[in-house]
């Protein structure tokens, strides 16, 4: 088993640095430049486990792609009825999003598909997704009376339908939206709360028409997607381990390059600086419209907040790294109206309570979040990432600050989202980390 050991106490980071590119816009920029019409090349494009299960899907229904050197791809699309019928089960591995929007794309193909993944992904909810997609008129049987993995979807003829969403989740709403390029007729999403927005960006790019407003998305199909070179910015959720790490170790000052700052992903930004962090955005420019920055991170005193509501969808992959910095300012920390984390790669909101725990801090758990007493030193301590990449990260971020050493257990697991975020620790924190296993 793979473990991290981490020498508390580390100094703050210093200099310039980038991350990877972004997961959800390469997931979608793999599964549209499959579906397109022509070449499209992929700079950018994050090669972590979760989205080479995306392209190795795409692979096995007839899609054809090469040059993934570094972090360029060249996808060779076959049109939006070009697929095959793949020989085997689609193995998804960890991703819930190449389940969930493959789900949708599926939906549409007049053949019959059969998705799966690991134990972790075949205990995620699927009849979100499978509600809308049956009404569309797509038949998906699945495993506990049709709401977890594996599936099975026949696709066929489909209709636009409007749905509302009972929670906001961009992987149902890209689901719906994928299988309303086959459908008959415009399709509707309706929120409760707007959700991340890279899909409707990345078709408007691909030449679909899109009709947006604050909670609703309306695809009215133009039967082509054209291939278009698209540049994937950095990954915010990826950034956010490095801003939390600035802002609670002393004297500080990074600046991490070229970061996506879509105002759907963001939240954490308004969270940090309400937190008294010192967080600057340099914006550097727009593309596939997706806007990108420079952020520029220092060491800070930070208090405690509360975070709910519609802010939650913009920050709910954060809310792990966010719980770290929660456990370094003064003060109480409450977060509520999270009831989405039960049900990520780990229940988050028990496994945050428990490994913080073990670090000493005092936290709360509630149904629906929690309440961080912080403002005391994190202790070094054994734990937990429960097979869960953000949890792993968030725990290494704790144990640079913590006093004393930390070992996390079980960190294969960061290579779904961020391949390299040992590396640019240890290029960070030259002497701070042990790989073992």
């Amino acid at each position: 088993m793979e473990q991290l050991r981490i020498k508390g106490g580390a100094r703050g980071p210093h200099g310039a640095i980038a991350v990877p590119g972004d997961k959800s816009i390469s997931h979608r920029a793999i599964i549209l430049g499959g579906l397109a019409e022509g070449v499209t090349e992929v700079s950018g494009c994050l090669r972590s486990e979760d989205c080479q299960r995306t392209l190795g899907a795409l692979r096995a229904l007839g899609v054809e792609a090469d040059g993934w050197e570094g972090d360029l791809l060249r996808i060779y699309g076959k049109g939006l009825r070009g697929l095959r019928e793949a020989a085997d089960t689609l193995d998804c591995g960890n991703s819930g999003t190449t389940i969930r929007l493959l789900a949708g794309v599926l939906a549409g193909q007049p053949f019959l598909s059969v998705l799966t993944g690991d134990a972790s992904l075949r205990r995620r909810p699927m009849d979100r997704i499978i509600r809308p997609l049956t009404q569309m008129g797509a038949e998906i049987w699945g495993r506990a009376h049709d709401t977890l993995p594996p599936l099975a979807v026949r696709g066929g003829s489909l209709i636009g339908v409007t749905y509302r969403c009972p929670v906001p989740s961009a992987q149902v709403k890209s689901a719906i939206l994928l299988a309303g390029l086959f459908a008959e007729g415009p399709t509707t999403v309706i929120e409760p709360a707007a959700s991340r927005d890279h899909t409707e960006r990345m078709l408007t790019a691909y030449g679909q028409r899109v009709e947006r407003r604050e909670r609703e998305v309306t695809l009215i199909p133009a039967g082509t997607l054209h291939a278009t070179p698209i540049s994937v910015p950095g990954d915010f959720s990826s950034a956010a381990f490095l801003l939390v790490a600035g802002l609670i170790l002393p004297d500080s000052d990074l600046t991490i390059e070229g970061v996506g700052v879509n105002p759907t992903r963001t939240g954490l930004l308004e969270v940090l600086q309400a937190m008294g962090g010192k967080v600057q955005v340099l914006p550097v420019d727009e593309k596939i419209g997706e806007p990108r920055a420079h952020l520029r991170v220092r060491a800070s005193r930070l208090r405690g907040v509360t975070v709910g509501g519609d802010l939650i969808p913009r920050l709910i992959d954060e809310i792990p790294v966010l719980a770290v910095a929660a456990a370094c300012a003064e003060g109480k920390t409450i977060i509520r109206d999270a009831t989405e984390l039960r049900v990520k790669e780990s229940d988050r909101i028990r496994t945050i309570a428990g490994e913080l725990g073990r670090m000493g801090v005092r936290l709360e758990e509630l149904p629906d979040g929690l309440i961080i007493h912080g403002g005391r030193r994190l202790q070094g301590a054994r734990c937990e990432s429960h097979g869960d990449h953000r949890v792993a990260m968030a725990l290494t971020v704790a144990g640079l600050q913590a006093e004393g050493e930390t070992i996390v257990l079980d960190t294969a697991c960061i290579r779904t989202s961020f391949p390299g975020f040992v590396e640019t620790l240890e290029r960070l924190f030259p002497d701070a980390l042990e790989r073992r296993g």
